[in-house]
């Protein structure tokens, strides 16, 4: 046993030393910076979502960076030559929104908010490579933005396009699809409706169908679904009905085997053609209606909730396949974004058209026949849209559904007779970049009155965004005002023009940071394509389900336009992606300052240090799922901390002269085992789970601190691999305890410590014992007993016994290290 003379004079832990000492040491040592290529080690290029400089970062910044960081951390202990850089999301409404707000330039208010938040981050502890940051908004970044669309442009990529846009009159600028949200704008919940503009597009639909394959890349399901849905590919046919005026109306279906059945069609409120074909006396309510849809979102106007509207505009189209007179309609369940602007309705075998065909009292005609009964329009409560026989269908009576024979027949018979088509469609759209708004990258195009639309020369690059303008909104972009940034010199000609100015998406700057990263000061192309070649694809990409849609497919498409260019030699930006959770205030809801329930990462650092509030974001629950911040919980953190303070400095001159025992040995499996479970935990980001293996293998030291353990080469072993351990979650205590046990600088630069599989091979487990799949017993044997055995002991449980008496056993389901399962019949044996 230890007496009080062989331990060192209490010490107390004082992360508030501790941690700045360390991290200036890091700085000065310049351990995590300047990240090279080293051919001789794996690489790893671990990236986090990089932030708006909103001011302050709060708990869910730390939440997405403390545990990246481990993970970096950890990787760069397994041998890797890991790339972990940051930088700013500069651009975009929510600092431009802020600076009006508080009467500053946007230049002004990010720059000083990127100053602040770095100083934040850099108490954090992080393993970040600052000599890689990138800031979005300074021109050495923007220039190559705008390189990017001169090259895309010359590819057809980019586009000038009058379209109808959603504007939202609070920020004054129009959104893309996807940032409007139940009718409101995303940022500030402001009702939006659509306006016809001029904008230029990205052309993000010439690679739909890649879009939709994931092979190679590890990424959540969820995320591939929401991205397959939102590109939406539908495969059927387009048809062409005929106004009784000769004009054509396009239609796309994916049922054309139902065209004998379309009583009706149905125009979206914006079709060109509603205004030439609707008659006098229907006017009135017909644009009354058009305005009224132009106020609805996508999702609104889609949903099946809602009861169905619509209004007839007086005129009739011809069905191709009948010849039959049938009404035109419009209804704002129709979009003009998706599909032609116009359906076929075919009430009998569509829900949406079934509805609204009950509405308005008008015709079903049953064209698909079921099997197994038979369908009466006056009788149907709902449309059939399943499989059967062809009937009211012409040529094409009898003719059965199953396997897409009809569909492919009638597309042919619509071939031959001019009328229709097959073809494949998307839901997705083309990317709308212009913003009317000022804080944004200049779109580098002049309009010449001789030339027409001309691109800016790349020598000419960076087209500089003015620090002069007036940004306060107006309805159209600030630079409008400026005159010497409008007016300028045709490029081609010479003459007199005018520049572009609108700016791009904030999107288009996320699209391909993580290229910048790794050359960001590059002035002669937009990034090193050695170091591309070399980092590339991203490894790791970690951040918040928010993101699933608008950047990640955004940043897809980029990769793959780049890859046309000849630039990259990939076609996915990133091998894996992890989506965390999010913390929830200690009532269990979303933080805010209304409800006051905001926890303040800086206050939490100056009273209980860094290393305590990495670890407890760590250990609050699963990283992908996160939970609600706890007091007491992250107090239990701080004193696990002092603990392993503690064991380590009190037990340093604690002399080895004792030879080892089997408790000592029965430590050594324990080290061990933590190892190996804290290495798998590491490797699925389960840091919950690894932290509490810590946790318990401190809980045994302490338990053998004043016993002769601690006098015997094992105790320094289980320090030791406590320590590194624990150096990527809490890496200013490692460090430092790293030094006290006189081992060499930096614990961050050792190996991440190796454990001997038959010490960590559980010695025994427990096994769960059912019968009929209900517990009756649990039983302790040793892991490596087979199933007769095993079997055999569970039968003999008085408990298990009990339930077995007077049946049969029918079965024995036996998973080896966890259950016996008895399935059992009432017949006696």
């Amino acid at each position: 046993m230890a007496t009080t003379q062989e331990v060192r004079q209490a010490e107390r832990y004082e992360p508030q030393v501790i941690e700045p000492k360390w991290q200036q040491i890091w700085e000065e040592t310049g351990i995590y910076s300047n990240v090279q290529e080293d051919p001789t080690r794996p690489k790893w290029y671990h990236l986090v979502m990089f932030p708006y400089p909103s001011g302050n970062l709060h708990i869910g910044h730390w939440f997405s960076y403390a545990p990246a960081d481990a993970a970096a951390r950890y990787k760069r202990m397994r041998g890797y030559n890991v790339l972990f850089p940051f930088g700013f999301d500069a651009f975009g409404l929510p600092a431009e929104n802020a600076a009006i707000k508080h009467g500053i330039h946007p230049r002004v208010w990010t720059m000083q908010n990127i100053a602040h938040m770095k100083k934040q981050l850099r108490s954090l502890g992080g393993m970040f490579d600052w000599s890689k940051e990138v800031i979005t908004c300074l021109p050495e970044y923007y220039r190559w933005n705008q390189w990017f669309f001169l090259q895309f442009y010359k590819r057809g990529l980019a586009y000038r396009a009058k379209a109808p846009v959603w504007w939202c009159p609070t920020c004054q600028t129009v959104l893309a699809n996807e940032q409007v949200i139940d009718g409101r704008c995303e940022r500030c919940s402001t009702e939006v409706y659509r306006r016809d503009l001029e904008q230029w597009f990205l052309r993000i639909t010439a690679y739909a169908e890649e879009l939709l394959r994931f092979d190679g890349i590890d990424w959540p399901e969820r995320v591939i679904t929401m991205q397959r849905n939102w590109i939406g590919r539908s495969e059927g046919a387009r048809i062409v009905f005929r106004s009784e005026q000769g004009d054509p109306i396009e239609v796309f279906t994916t049922r054309p085997d139902t065209l004998w059945g379309a009583t009706f069609l149905v125009l979206a409120p914006e079709h060109p053609l509603v205004q030439k074909l609707t008659t006098p006396e229907r006017r009135a309510e017909v644009e009354a209606y058009i305005d009224q849809a132009r106020r609805r979102s996508d999702i609104e106007r889609t949903s099946t909730e809602r009861e169905k509207t619509g209004v007839f505009i007086g005129a009739y189209a011809i069905n191709p396949a009948n010849g039959q007179r049938i009404p035109i309609w419009i209804a704002d369940y129709v979009l003009m974004q998706y599909g032609t602007g116009a359906i076929m309705a075919v009430p009998a075998h569509d829900q949406r058209d079934f509805e609204f065909a009950r509405a308005f009292g008008l015709p079903i005609v049953v064209v698909i026949q079921p099997r197994d009964r038979t369908l009466d329009p006056a009788t149907m409560e709902e449309a059939y849209d399943g499989e059967g026989v062809m009937v009211n269908s012409g040529p094409f009576d009898g003719t059965p559904t199953e396997g897409g024979e009809a569909i492919r027949r009638v597309i042919a018979w619509l071939e031959e007779r001019g009328v229709g088509r097959g073809e494949v469609t998307y839901r997705l759209r083309d990317w709308l970049i212009s913003r009317q708004r000022y804080w944004g990258t200049p779109i580098p195009i002049v309009y010449c009155d001789h030339c027409g639309i001309v691109p800016v020369p790349e020598d000419q690059l960076p087209v500089l965004l003015p620090e002069d303008a007036e940004f306060m909104p107006t309805g159209q972009s600030p630079l409008i005002t400026h005159e010497a940034f409008v007016n300028t010199t045709c490029p081609q000609c010479g003459a007199p023009a005018r520049r572009e100015t609108d700016t791009m998406d904030t999107f288009v700057d996320s699209s391909w940071y993580w290229y910048r990263y790794l050359s960001p000061h590059e002035n002669e192309r937009p990034f090193d394509p050695e170091k591309v070649a070399y980092w590339t694809p991203v490894d790791q990409y970690t951040g918040g389900i928010e993101h699933a849609i608008l950047h990640l497919l955004y940043s897809r498409f980029w990769t793959k336009a780049l890859a046309d260019l000849g630039l990259v030699n990939h076609r996915e930006p990133f091998l894996r992606l992890f989506n965390h959770g999010v913390i929830l205030g200690e009532d269990g809801e979303k933080m805010s300052k209304s409800r006051g329930n905001v926890v303040d990462p800086d206050d939490l650092v100056a009273r209980l240090g860094a290393d305590t509030v990495r670890l407890y974001l760590m250990f609050i629950g699963p990283w992908s799922q996160g939970g609600p911040w706890s007091s007491r919980g992250v107090a239990g953190v701080q004193r696990f901390l002092q603990r392993v303070w503690a064991l380590v400095t009190e037990t340093l001159d604690v002399p080895v002269d004792t030879a080892e025992d089997e408790q000592a040995r029965a430590l050594r499996r324990l080290v061990h085992r933590t190892i190996k479970h804290v290495t798998d935990d590491f490797e699925t980001f389960s840091f919950n789970t690894a932290i509490a293996r810590m946790m318990e293998l401190v809980n045994e030291l302490s338990r053998l601190r004043e016993t002769t353990v601690v006098r015997m080469p094992v105790w320094r072993e289980a320090l030791e691999t406590l320590v590194l351990l624990l150096a990527p979650g809490a890496p200013h205590l490692a460090e430092e305890l790293w030094q006290r046990l006189g081992k060499p600088y930096s614990v961050h630069q050792q190996s991440w410590p190796a454990y001997d599989p038959a010490l960590a091979a559980e010695e025994t487990v427990e096994l769960v014992i059912q019968v009929n799949g209900r517990v009756r017993d649990r039983l302790l044997v040793p892991a490596a007993i087979d199933e007769d055995e095993a079997v055999a002991r569970a039968r003999e449980l008085e408990r298990v016994q009990a339930y077995l008496a007077g049946k049969r056993i029918e079965r024995v389901v036996y998973v080896p290290g966890r259950l016996v399962n008895f399935v059992v019949s009432d017949t006696a044996d």
